[in-house]
């Protein structure tokens, strides 16, 4: 009997949850020889998602639940659930329904087949509006040409892992988090099974198109050092430029004199240096900002409450190594330190 954790991160999904449970153990109930259990990510929500997962854990014995402090983003829900998981297999998947549990028995099919991995990716985005569906795609060829990360056009979070690889991507320790990378860094075998996009018909999405924005730059900037070699040869560039101006300048003046006009020219060389200056600190400061985010070693996430404690199994190790504490155990003072 293959144990198998399912992972969801919720945020104010309380119009969701119901529907969400009943429609995926509709489908893994009738899957032989392998039992599941949820474990839902309370992310800080503002609804009543908590008040609904108690009522479900208190139905329903495979429900579990850690409810976060505060809201801590998706990347940390999903850490969470990881960290806390035990299964042989481990499924990472949204409440929203966007993610078809159809597409369960295919994946356990893919990993009992050798693969360390089955992730889905969207063939269409149907339904999005399209200039979000292009700034998507950009992305991703924007991603794959920058860093030695490479993910096909449309991946989402949606997939099933070996407890090899979950664990590799829990030795992770990064606060800022870009899951969709680290889970094509740690490496294994991935197979891709694609679905056509699912539109929500239930609840609202939380990504904002500066979400969106802010996510694909993490992408970028934790997986990337290119835009820093960028300005470097800009830089060169810039200054190659320089020099041959300068002498043709000198020369111009050896030949026909001092020559008063070139207020426009001036100008627009020093606006033009200036974009550039201004570019270069902000891109340097997003490295030196996620220097600084990760040298404080701030937790990933707080747990407030969890019905975790309800098994002895609980993966309490690699949670109070990141700072956080469930109600397992209590967390001892050389831990504390550590945090």
């Amino acid at each position: 009997m293959k144990k198998i954790d399912i992972i969801v991160p919720c945020y104010n999904e309380q119009d969701v949850l119901t529907t969400y449970y009943k429609e995926t153990q509709a489908v893994v109930s009738g899957i032989p020889d392998c039992s599941f259990r949820y474990i839902f990510i309370n992310d800080g929500s503002r609804d009543d998602t908590l008040i609904i997962l108690k009522g479900m854990a208190a139905s329903y014995d495979n429900v579990r639940y850690i409810s976060f402090s505060r809201n801590f983003g998706k990347e940390a829900g999903m850490y969470a659930g990881l960290s806390a998981s035990t299964g042989d297999y481990v499924i990472v998947m949204d409440a929203d329904l966007q993610h078809p549990p159809a597409l369960i028995p295919k994946m356990i099919e893919s990993i009992d087949a050798g693969h360390d991995c089955c992730a889905a990716y969207r063939t269409t985005r149907k339904g999005e509006r399209r200039i979000r569906s292009f700034f998507s795609q950009a992305f991703y060829k924007f991603n794959n040409k920058l860093t030695d990360v490479k993910m096909p056009y449309g991946a989402v979070d949606y997939r099933i892992m070996s407890r090899q690889m979950v664990n590799a991507i829990v030795s992770v320790s990064e606060r800022q988090r870009f899951s969709k990378g680290i889970f094509s860094w740690v490496g294994f075998d991935t197979e891709w099974i694609p679905y056509e996009n699912v539109e929500r018909t239930l609840g609202t999405t939380k990504w904002s198109f500066r979400g969106l924005t802010r996510y694909a730059m993490d992408g970028i900037f934790s997986f990337s050092v290119v835009p820093l070699k960028v300005l470097s040869v800009m830089g060169f560039i810039i200054f190659a430029i320089a020099v041959v101006y300068a002498l043709f300048i000198l020369i111009r003046t050896l030949a026909v004199g001092i020559d008063a006009p070139g207020y426009a020219s001036t100008l627009i060389i020093l606006l033009f240096l200036g974009g550039i200056i201004e570019l270069s600190i902000g891109i340097t400061g997003e490295y030196i900002a996620r220097i600084f985010t990760e040298i404080k070693h701030r937790p990933i996430y707080i747990a407030k409450e969890s019905n975790m404690d309800n098994d002895n199994g609980c993966n309490n190790e690699n949670n109070n190594a990141k700072g956080t504490v469930l109600k397992c155990r209590e967390v001892t003072a050389d831990e504390t330190t550590h945090q």
